[in-house]
């Protein structure tokens, strides 16, 4: 398909845009519908920190601007270990004709999705019938598939941190007596989709295989509720990350583990990359702090000149 992208007049009359949005976010939306790395179907991988170089923002600006849409206005989702974005009215402006050429376009694009809840999602907006049986059909048989694997999402760089904490690692538990932990918490646990049951068993896997309390199902379902009740943009990578650092710290508590979480929160530290970034910046501030003065001694005025020929004769 070429490469451009259709914005409608009536945008600036919509009242959502018009009336809701400040002037960033209407700059933010119109580089979101037509950036360079937008596809056919609404669904598109782009990272912050390409939206923050192409839009001449900072990191911390674009994700402001990111959960004003997700939050606010409800407009996109993103999920942030595949990278995809989806923008929930694409099809409302871009689906006008079905022909051969743009069909065979969508069909290939929706199967490069990795997060199936996301075609769901462009679906709900799409009202001309061609492009909602294809949406839906594919989305069915993605579904299916999904239902009988284990779902595994590749990390970013800034998430493999297992190489930095090797000493959390011990000896796996037999999976009979992890299943029988395991199961009362997934059935109390409102789950929402796949990708929510993987995310709730890797965090109850390294909870029971590190030392945290392998019976402690209360503590395991309050730390749970950070994968609902956060700001965080990633909260199952944050809630690893946490309990690694109190893996490798020798505080295998959930009091020591919600207390990082809490901290990084009202930091506005909301993804893996910020979390390092500002750890990488409190190490470089330490590193800077001036030594004190030695014990012992007396401060030497800073008009004092050594003078080393004082007191010799000519």
């Amino acid at each position: 398909m070429a490469k451009f992208r259709k914005v409608r007049v009536d945008f600036w009359m919509d009242p959502a845009v018009s009336e809701e949005m400040t002037p960033e976010d209407r700059y933010f939306y119109l580089y979101l519908l037509t950036n360079s790395r937008t596809t056919q179907i609404g669904i598109y991988k782009i990272t912050k920190k390409q939206m923050a170089f192409d839009m001449g923002y900072s990191i911390e600006s674009v994700q402001s601007l990111m959960e004003r849409f997700i939050r606010h206005h409800g407009l996109i989702r993103y999920n942030a270990e595949t990278r995809e974005l989806a923008i929930k009215n694409w099809g409302e402006n871009n689906f006008d004709k079905a022909g051969k050429p743009m069909m065979d376009c969508i069909f290939s694009e929706l199967k490069n999705v990795q997060d199936a809840s996301l075609i769901e999602f462009v679906l709900e907006s799409i009202h001309k019938q061609e492009f909602r049986s294809l949406y839906e059909s594919f989305y069915k048989s993605v579904e299916v598939r999904d239902q009988g694997e284990n779902h595994t999402f590749p990390l970013s760089e800034s998430e493999e941190i297992e190489d930095i904490y090797t000493d959390c690692t011990t000896t796996r538990r037999q999976e009979e007596n992890q299943q029988n932990v395991f199961q009362p918490i997934v059935e109390r646990y409102p789950l929402q989709n796949n990708q929510k049951l993987a995310d709730v068993k890797e965090i109850i896997e390294f909870w029971d295989n590190n030392g945290f309390g392998f019976t402690n199902v209360n503590a395991k379902e309050q730390l749970l509720a950070w994968l609902d009740d956060s700001s965080f943009l990633q909260p199952k990578a944050v809630i690893l990350k946490a309990l690694h650092i109190a893996c490798a710290n020798n505080k295998r508590r959930l009091s020591y583990v919600v207390g990082i979480l809490k901290n990084w929160e009202n930091e506005s530290l909301l993804t893996i990359e910020e979390i390092e970034y500002f750890q990488e910046n409190q190490k470089g501030d330490y590193q800077r702090k001036p030594k004190p003065p030695l014990s012992g001694g007396r401060d030497v005025p800073s008009e004092f000149v050594l003078d080393l020929t004082a007191g010799e004769e000519e």
